[in-house]
Parts: structure tokens; C-alpha cells; sequence
């Protein structure tokens, strides 16, 4: 008897991703119909033979189906014969197969869809994703604020080590840290008067 493998699924308006979950699967195959009648299988390095038959929820077209074969999974990339949403990727009403499962690395929202469009880095511009603040560098190849971020810090250390009221035996607020704290705050004190 086979077993049934591991099935995530995942669709945009107008393709349907599957990824069957089968490490090192030996003599796969796919008989996919334009019904939409998907029957998969393969066997496990030990032998042990996996199958799946499922009806998909529409018609597909079966020429502009794809496969990627990993040492992992088995990806398909199937067309739908017609572009639009499916609620669900098989037939059967109900509770859907206890293997299968959504894909939710590759899930988009419909209206998520058009935005989600561009992902494919065809056009990915890293000025766009903001990284780095606001501040360039300086000629010095320093970041332009970093001074005003080192005082802040002290600011906030000061701050800190002064609201600590317990010590311990060697006088530092909450352990060791504190000593720190206060030495460090003690030292930017001293430099900015001198």
C-alpha cells in the first residue's frame, strides 16, 4: 500500500503552486488531465511508494505546466485553464486531505496580488528599501548622525545608572552592569566638561 506525501499548495489569479514534500524521491511522475485530474508518484529512497490522486478545483492547462525537481520537494507550477481565484484546491467540499496543507511561503492575499507582482526582482531597486537611515556618510566614511546617536546613548546610560538605587557591596546598582554604567556615564561626564 503507499503512503501519502506531504502536499503544500499556494495560487495567484492565474497559476497554482504544489510542492510535494519527498526527500530524494526516485521515479516520480505526474499525469495531470485538463479536467484537472492531478495523480502523482514516487518512490522514497527506502522503496516505499508514495501516491497521490487528487481532482483539482477547475480546469488547468496541462502545456504550460512545470516541474522543479530538488533533492528536498517536487514543485509544480500549474496553469489555470481559467484566471481566477479558487477557494480551495480540490474538488471535495469538506475538510480538506489531512496532507494537504497551504504553503503560507508562498501565499498571497488576492488583493495582495498585483503589489506582490514584482517579487521576482526583475526590477528590484535596494535604494527602495530605505536601509540605513536618513543620514549618508560624512567624508570620513562615518555615518553623519552616529555622534549625535553616541551622545543619546550616554544620555540614556546616565539616565539609567542614576534611576538604579540598589547596590550591591562594591557600590554598582544591579551588579557589574551598573558599575559599568556608572563608570561609563562618569567618563562622558568628564569629557564633555574638560
Amino acid at each position: 500500500m503507499s503512503r501519502h506525501p506531504l502536499v503544500k499548495w499556494s495560487q495567484r489569479s492565474d497559476k497554482l503552486f504544489i510542492t510535494v514534500e519527498l526527500p530524494d524521491a526516485k521515479n516520480v511522475k505526474l499525469n495531470l488531465d485538463p479536467e484537472g485530474k492531478f495523480h502523482f508518484s514516487a518512490n522514497a529512497p527506502d522503496n516505499t511508494p508514495y501516491e497521490i490522486d487528487m481532482d483539482l478545483y477547475d480546469k488547468v492547462d496541462v502545456n504550460e505546466t512545470k516541474l522543479n525537481l530538488t533533492s528536498r520537494h517536487i514543485c509544480y507550477l500549474v496553469k489555470k485553464a481559467e484566471s481566477k481565484w479558487w477557494s480551495r484546491l480540490v474538488k471535495q467540499e469538506g475538510k480538506p486531505p489531512v496532507f494537504l496543507k497551504v504553503d503560507w511561503d508562498k501565499w498571497v492575499d488576492e488583493d495582495e496580488q498585483d503589489a506582490k507582482a514584482h517579487s521576482d526582482f526583475g526590477d528590484f531597486d535596494i535604494s527602495d528599501l530605505n536601509i540605513g537611515g536618513s543620514g549618508g556618510f560624512d567624508e570620513d566614511g562615518e555615518a553623519a548622525d552616529e555622534s549625535a546617536d553616541i551622545e543619546e546613548n550616554k544620555e540614556e546610560e546616565k539616565g539609567t545608572a542614576a534611576a538604579s538605587g540598589s547596590t550591591n557591596k562594591d557600590g554598582a546598582g544591579g551588579g557589574g552592569a551598573g558599575k559599568r554604567n556608572r563608570t561609563r556615564s562618569a567618563a562622558a561626564t568628564e569629557e564633555r566638561w574638560s
